[in-house]
């Protein structure tokens, strides 16, 4: 199947899906999102597969979420399509009978991040970051960052993370367990090989049931996930939305201040 907007290709027994904007630090948008969840349908659907692998093209970016260009005229329909698909490529990632591996090559921000945080693995290059934004340009990472982190790094680091909105070097995410190692940009994709190979050494069966096993928090959660992308939904072009994708755009600091005044 030919793809647009990622990359994707079978070595041996993995199966590596590349976001392909590298001109836009891989950030995704609806179509990028609905190819994503195909890619990730056709791994857990191949029985010769019993890996997967994500990354970013180029040595800049993993992930650096959504793309703030299609923000500044949002909608509730727009919002709707973008958020559903959304949700449905994370969630497949926790879904498909084989353990995904985030191979971070470079930034993941916000949504990208959220990607990090919903693969079972995670291998960073050295000169990888990784935050959220969300308040930052009008947002809120309602599927993974508000919750899901919670769980990885306990409540009130995630607090920081989600609200703060800084960026942390790959150091400061293996210390916080954010990331299972971290190594030279060089050794990344051979550092993820290797993990593959190990992991394809194991019985398929009882991997994809430990999988299953190990996501029973996540499974409590989705709850509290659809009525978030409902919300998200339903306020999606409001003016504090408008006003950071615009600012971002613009590359300029938001005025959310503005949004603080009493009612007269």
């Amino acid at each position: 199947m030919g793809f647009k907007h990622i990359l994707f290709e079978k070595r041996g027994g993995t199966g590596w899906i590349t976001f392909n904007h590298a001109e836009r630090h891989n950030s995704f948008d609806y179509e990028m999102m609905v190819e994503y969840s195909t890619a990730l349908e056709m791994c857990h659907d191949d029985k010769t597969l019993g890996v997967v692998v994500v990354t970013g093209a180029g040595d800049k970016a993993f992930c650096a979420g959504g793309y703030l260009a299609d923000l500044k005229n949002f909608s509730p329909e727009k919002g709707r399509k973008l958020f559903d698909a959304a949700v449905k490529g994370l969630t497949l990632m926790r879904r498909i009978r084989q353990p995904v591996i985030a191979a971070v090559n470079g930034v993941a921000i916000g949504g990208g991040n959220e990607v990090v945080i919903c693969a079972d693995l995670a291998i960073a290059s050295e000169h990888a970051k990784f935050g959220q934004v969300g308040p930052k340009v009008g947002s809120s990472p309602f599927f993974g960052g508000t919750n899901l982190l919670a769980l990885t790094i306990g409540e009130k680091k995630t607090r920081e993370v989600i609200y703060m909105c800084k960026q942390y070097t790959a150091q400061e995410a293996l210390d916080l367990g954010m990331v299972n190692k971290v190594v030279p940009h060089a050794e990344l994709h051979k550092e993820v090989t290797e993990w593959c190979e190990t992991l394809l050494d194991r019985s398929p069966t009882y991997l994809e049931m430990t999988k299953v096993g190990a996501n029973c928090w996540f499974e409590m959660l989705m709850p509290s996930f659809e009525m978030a992308k409902q919300a998200m939904i339903q306020i999606a072009g409001n003016p504090e939305q408008t006003e950071g994708a615009t600012a971002f755009m613009e590359k300029r600091k938001p005025n959310f201040r503005q949004f603080r005044k009493a009612e007269e």
